[in-house]
C-alpha cells in the first residue's frame, strides 16, 4: 500500500478545485446579491424566514450530530432513521460527502497544527477557514480513505458518497423551493432556505476551523495548550454548540462539546434527547 504523504494534503501546487471555488463564490453572490434585489422588489415573508431557520438547524445538526460527532468520532450509536437524516441533511449542508468530511476531520485531529492537518491554522486563518477547500485532494482513494475503514464498510455511506451532488441539489435547494411554493414564492424559498442558509452554515462551520483555533472573542484554553484549539462560548452560539473546541480536541470521543449544564450545546441536547427516546445509545 502506498504510504501516506502528509505534504500532499496541503501542497498548493495541487490543481485548483474550480467546482468548489465557483460554489463558494457564487452562493453568497446569489444569496445576498440576488436576495437583496428580491427583497426590494417582492418583500419577505415569515415563511421565508422560518424556512431559512429550520433548514439552518436541520443541516447544522446534520453536520454537528451526524458528520462530526457520529460519523467522524463515533461518540454514540443511533437508529437507522437518524443515520438517514444525517446522510441527507448533512449532504444538504454542502460540505462534501460524509466519507470525505470524516476523513479530512480525522486527519485534522491526528495531525493538528502540522503540515498533515488539512486545515492547519498555522498556515493562516484564511487557509484554515476556506483556502484549503480551493485545492483538489490528489491522493488515490486507497490512501485518502485509509483512516475511515469503518465508514467504507457502510453501504449507505457509499451510496451517499456516490450520489452526493444529486442529494445536495434535491434536499438543499429543491426542498426549500418547494416550501416556498406553498405560498406561491418558490424563488423566495430557494433564496432564503437554499442559498442564504448555505452561506450561513458554511461560514459558521468554517469558523471552527479558523476562529476556534485562535484566541478571538476572548476564547480560552481550559484543557490543554499543546495545540491551537480554544473554547469559545460565542462561537458555540453560532455553530449549534461546537464552540468548546479545546475540550473537543482533548476528549474527541465525548459526544458533548459543552460539558457544563449552562454551556450552549444544542447538539448535545439533541443527542441526549434521542437517547431518552431510545433512538441513540452508548453515549
Amino acid at each position: 500500500m502506498k504510504n501516506f504523504n502528509p505534504g500532499s494534503m496541503v501542497d498548493t501546487k495541487r490543481p485548483y478545485d474550480f467546482a468548489n471555488i465557483s460554489f463558494l463564490f457564487l452562493t453568497p453572490i446569489v444569496g445576498f446579491g440576488v436576495g437583496s434585489w428580491y427583497i426590494l422588489n417582492y418583500g419577505i415573508t415569515w415563511l421565508e424566514i422560518l424556512n431559512c431557520f429550520i433548514m439552518y438547524m436541520l443541516t447544522g445538526i446534520g453536520i454537528t450530530a451526524g458528520y462530526h460527532r457520529y460519523y467522524a468520532h463515533r461518540t454514540y450509536d443511533c437508529a437507522g432513521f437518524l443515520k438517514a437524516y444525517y446522510l441527507l441533511f448533512g449532504a444538504a449542508a454542502a460540505q462534501n460527502s460524509v466519507l470525505n468530511w470524516s476523513s479530512d476531520h480525522r486527519y485534522h485531529h491526528r495531525f493538528v497544527d502540522t503540515d498533515a492537518d488539512p486545515y492547519n491554522v498555522k498556515r493562516g486563518g484564511l487557509w484554515a477557514h476556506v483556502g484549503w477547500i480551493f485545492y483538489k485532494n490528489t491522493e488515490n482513494d486507497e490512501v485518502r480513505y485509509k483512516n475511515v475503514p469503518d465508514l467504507l464498510k457502510d453501504r449507505w455511506i457509499l451510496w451517499q458518497h456516490r450520489w452526493y451532488i444529486a442529494i445536495l441539489a434535491v434536499v438543499s435547494f429543491g426542498l426549500p423551493a418547494a416550501v416556498g411554493l406553498l405560498e406561491g414564492r418558490p424563488w423566495g424559498g430557494l433564496l432564503w432556505g437554499g442559498f442564504i442558509r448555505v452561506v450561513l452554515v458554511h461560514h459558521t462551520t468554517f469558523f471552527i476551523n479558523s476562529l476556534a483555533h485562535t484566541s478571538a472573542f476572548g476564547a480560552k484554553q481550559h484543557f490543554s495548550d499543546h495545540h491551537t484549539s480554544f473554547d469559545s462560548p460565542f462561537l458555540a452560539l453560532l455553530t449549534v454548540g461546537e464552540g468548546y473546541h479545546n475540550f473537543h480536541h482533548e476528549f474527541a470521543h465525548d459526544y458533548r462539546n459543552g460539558i457544563k449544564w449552562y454551556h450552549y450545546d444544542p447538539t448535545k441536547w439533541f443527542i441526549r434527547t434521542c437517547e431518552i427516546l431510545g433512538f441513540a445509545s452508548n453515549l
